[in-house]
């Protein structure tokens, strides 16, 4: 089937399901998780909807970081199997799933007199043991580079701004960085409707029990019932709304955003140790759209949930308090042009309640059966969400005896990946490297389809995303408001002034006008 993903289709499934069309598996959220359960659906064969309250990628999935992390950090706390799989999973995504969505980012801890020599060679060592454990996934050195240490002009070209007084060179290691967490649960969710999902935004579940669910379309208010004989919950920290009997923790983890130029365009992640902790950094992190990325706090974030978290004051000073340690010029609240927090689906072992630091808390997940026959999967981290969705869906297939194949999505490359650029892929003229970045193999899709007057062109001057690209989220995509363009299928709303500029042209577009 096609990978397109527009309003017309969205409009025929949802009249498909209403009239009654049988479902095998009905997944509930359309974040990394839910997405990643509906391919691993489909591509097993089974029939399957996905529907999600707000947009793809609304709530934690696209609040991260932006890394694939290896599990250094769970390996330092004797956690070896979470660890393992992280590395395991993100060789996956760079070589096979997504080589175009996930590059190697150089991580660089400046080496200052701030910091003692136990401490260096205690990173020292954390960085060795990321090499034996990406060795031990299987992924080439080619792929992840190994770690090294390197001198202190190294330490200056890479990261500009640094502290220079008492520089002693660097520790250097590698990690997986995304070009963006929400284009990868596009990415996905778009694959999952190649092999036949119905991927369904705006679409409310409610009054889910083990085989059925009450569906709302958001846009229209209509409401029906559908009957499946799975009903996933993979709703993240909002589980417990589909699920009351589930216990959920949810920490919050906070992001400054700022022009490259103020940390003068690095090109390594700025890693600054926390002082007082073992494996915790804070990371100065060079992104799309000429920006820097600054995070990251877990803070308790007890109570409601709110659609759109917000940062707090005390992690805004605590986030510029630790990078400054190591930049021989201050930033300050007025340096920051945008920033952003997300909520993570931490599960509540009630060993601590609410009192006990939520970076101890485990980020393991965990598939549960609700009274009501429900299947939840709650917890875990981005970087595994192809291993939870192959948990999650393989008690599915045990529990309801689904007829199913085995699962796929270990060499299951997604579009836009070079052995899966959808149907035209004709190299044409030269395209912006912004484009690419985000579409890999697609990118010459976007402009060969595209009808508007100058696909090339930014959609606002300074602003590195292009014409094409908003129409092909309109058609392809499923972006349906300004919201949508904007936040997530690209990120310029995460920089306000940014977003005031393109909010026009997105208006425009979702207007059918080119």
């Amino acid at each position: 089937m096609t990978a397109a993903l527009n309003a017309a289709r969205r409009a025929a499934e949802l009249n498909t399901l209403a009239d009654g069309a049988p479902l095998d598996v009905l997944v509930i959220g359309g974040g990394i998780t839910g997405v990643g359960i509906a391919l691993d659906a489909a591509s097993r064969g089974l029939r399957v909807a996905l529907v999600e309250k707000h947009d793809l990628a609304f709530g934690t999935s696209r609040w991260s970081s932006k890394l694939v992390h290896g599990g250094l950090r769970y390996l330092a706390t004797g956690n070896i199997g979470i660890a393992r799989r992280c590395a395991i999973e993100r060789g996956i995504l760079m070589t096979r799933n997504a080589p175009h969505l996930v590059h190697a980012m150089p991580q660089l801890v400046p080496l200052l007199p701030s910091m003692s020599h136990p401490k260096r060679a205690l990173v020292r060592a954390g960085f060795l043991a990321g090499d034996a454990l990406r060795a031990l996934a299987g992924t080439p050195s080619s792929t992840l580079p190994r770690s090294r240490r390197v001198l202190a002009d190294r330490v200056v070209e890479m990261t500009p701004t640094v502290r220079r007084d008492g520089l002693d060179g660097g520790l250097l290691a590698y990690d997986g960085q995304l070009i963006d967490d929400a284009r990868l649960v596009t990415a996905v969710a778009r694959t999952a409707a190649q092999y036949g999902a119905r991927i369904l935004t705006y679409v409310e579940a409610s009054g889910a029990t083990g085989t059925s669910a009450r569906l709302t379309d958001r846009r229209t208010g209509q409401s029906f019932d559908v009957s499946a004989a799975a009903v996933i919950n993979a709703a993240g920290v909002w589980a417990g709304e589909i699920d009351g009997s589930l216990r959920l923790r949810p920490s919050r983890g906070t992001h400054l955003v700022f022009d490259a130029g103020a940390f003068g365009n690095p090109t390594a992640a700025l890693t600054i140790p926390i002082p007082g902790e073992l494996n915790r950094f804070v990371f100065a992190m060079p992104e799309q759209l000429g920006r820097v990325y600054l995070g990251l706090t877990d803070e308790a974030a007890p109570g409601p949930i709110p659609d759109v978290p917000e940062p707090s004051p005390d992690e805004v000073a605590f986030l510029l308090d630790t990078v400054n340690t190591a930049l021989g010029t201050a930033l300050s609240t007025t340096d920051v042009i945008g920033s952003y927090a997300g909520l993570r689906p931490l599960i509540d072992t009630g060993g601590a309640g609410f009192e006990g630091r939520t970076a101890d808390v485990s980020r393991e997940h965990a598939v549960v059966e609700s009274p009501s026959g429900v299947i939840s999967v709650i917890g875990g981290k981005l970087t595994e969400y192809r291993f939870m969705a192959e948990d999650v869906l393989d008690r599915a297939v045990s529990l309801r005896y689904l007829q199913a194949g085995s699962c796929r999505t270990r060499n299951l490359p997604l579009i836009g990946a070079p052995s899966n650029p959808g149907p035209l892929a004709v190299p044409g003229a030269e395209l912006p490297a912004s484009l690419v970045a985000r579409y890999g193999a697609e990118a010459f899709n976007v402009v060969a389809v595209a009808h508007c007057e100058h696909p090339t062109a930014p959609v606002a001057e300074g602003i590195d995303v292009t014409r094409a690209e908003f129409e092909y989220a309109v058609t392809h995509e499923c972006a349906l408001d300004a919201d949508d363009l904007l936040d997530r299928r690209t990120r310029i709303g995460l920089v306000p002034r940014d977003r005031e500029r393109a909010l026009a042209v997105a208006e425009e577009f979702l207007a059918g006008v080119g």
